[in-house]
């Protein structure tokens, strides 16, 4: 148990999702004005899979300069353009594709077979010159960092990888179809984790290829528990619950582009909101026993606390705004999959790497965070600016 005297070790999760990850930024870029300026890293733990892995490792890097690792979040994310993420050109766009589908109608093309939709050598580059991952040892020594975990799914074992560099007191964990990996990241793990099947190709890591973080990662907020968080704060990347939705209507055949997004919406969504809603009912469970019985009883599970913030507004709709953002030849490769038709635009919010769309979303994201200021900083135990 943590000593009441000690402040408790809050863990930051940053769910996957593509282009909707500026969210998170903004949300963060909103925590960075609410806090004074020097303050210290007010997360210890940070844990991202996907695309939030990657704004998990800039701010591990600069937990010595919280302030300064946001700004520089938020400058990449406002000026984004999706050639820097994957190849928009005609060679690179529909020369692979024109292959990739071939391949499907002809059972293969033997050596030639495309491993992936997109070429992301692109974001390969921006990452290893924006994110010099060797620093995030140096946060650790200076005790601005407790651990850093990025989360990616083995192809060959089946298993949810979390990979994890941290204080030297932090042991790797085994769990049933998930384990934690002890070791220094890199750029090949953020490109693993947020290697979207069939979309970008598959990263080698060691002796096994990975994709994506999100898949298979029944228990999101795990991590941040074995990595000594006492509490945690979740920006997630969907709208929050409507429970006055109205069922909708079925209408025409569902289009490719609509069943891909409905297949990532449970890739990167729908894990973390099961498990959010596991631990309250834990939560729920424990504050029923008295804490005595508990201790007499040798039970390990303990209360956390845990605070979501998550977008106010549909995403998807904000993303069909910005479609004709999208570069001529990656709009003609989502227009064959149907991505333009109604409730198409889902497939479009993950690529929609592109200024006015990310914008739109860290501007959503400060507002949302801004609107819970006060309830942010009590969870956080920090002054405010």
């Amino acid at each position: 148990m943590m000593d009441k005297t000690d402040k408790p070790k809050v863990g930051l999760i940053l769910a996957g999702g593509g282009a909707r990850a500026a969210y998170q930024v903004g949300v963060l870029r909103a925590i960075a004005e609410m806090i004074p300026p020097g303050s210290p890293n007010p997360f210890p733990v940070l844990c991202g899979s996907s695309a939030g892995a990657i704004n998990a490792t800039a701010l591990a890097i600069y937990a010595t300069r919280f302030h300064e690792g946001v700004r520089r979040l938020v400058y990449v994310w406002r000026n984004f353009h999706v050639h820097q993420v994957f190849r928009t050109d005609v060679v690179g766009v529909l020369g692979n594709s024109v292959r990739w589908f071939a391949a499907l109608i002809f059972g293969g093309l033997g050596r030639h077979n495309p491993i992936a939709l997109l070429d992301r050598s692109p974001l390969r580059q921006l990452l290893s010159q924006t994110l010099p991952c060797e620093k995030i040892q140096e946060s650790i020594g200076a005790g601005a960092l407790h651990a850093l975990s990025v989360t990616a799914s083995g192809y060959d074992s089946g298993k949810s990888v979390t990979f994890f560099q941290g204080a030297p007191s932090l042991a790797p964990w085994k769990r049933s179809r998930r384990v934690g990996s002890a070791g220094n990241i890199t750029i090949d793990h953020l490109m693993a984790s947020s290697a979207i099947p069939f979309l970008f190709s598959a990263v080698k890591i060691n002796r096994e290829y990975f994709g994506d973080g999100s898949m298979r990662q029944i228990a999101p907020i795990s991590p941040a528990l074995h990595l000594g968080a006492d509490r945690v704060m979740v920006i997630g990347v969907r709208q929050e619950d409507n429970a006055d939705a109205s069922r909708v209507e079925a209408g025409e055949y569902p289009s490719l582009a609509q069943i891909a997004g409905h297949v990532l919406n449970s890739i990167f969504l729908d894990s973390l909101e099961a498990d959010l809603e596991r631990l309250q009912r834990i939560n729920k469970t424990l504050r029923r026993i008295p804490e005595n019985h508990l201790l007499e009883g040798g039970m390990t599970l303990r209360n956390v606390d845990v605070l979501v913030i998550a977008p106010s507004e549909d995403l998807e709709k904000i993303a069909a705004q910005h479609a004709r953002h999208l570069p001529w030849t990656i709009r003609s490769l989502l227009y064959s999959l149907g991505a333009f038709n109604r409730k198409g635009s889902n497939l479009i919010s993950y690529l929609l790497f592109e200024k006015p769309f990310c914008r739109d979303l860290i501007n959503l994201g400060y507002r949302d965070a801004m609107r819970r200021k006060d309830e942010i900083l009590r969870f956080l135990e920090m002054p405010s600016a």
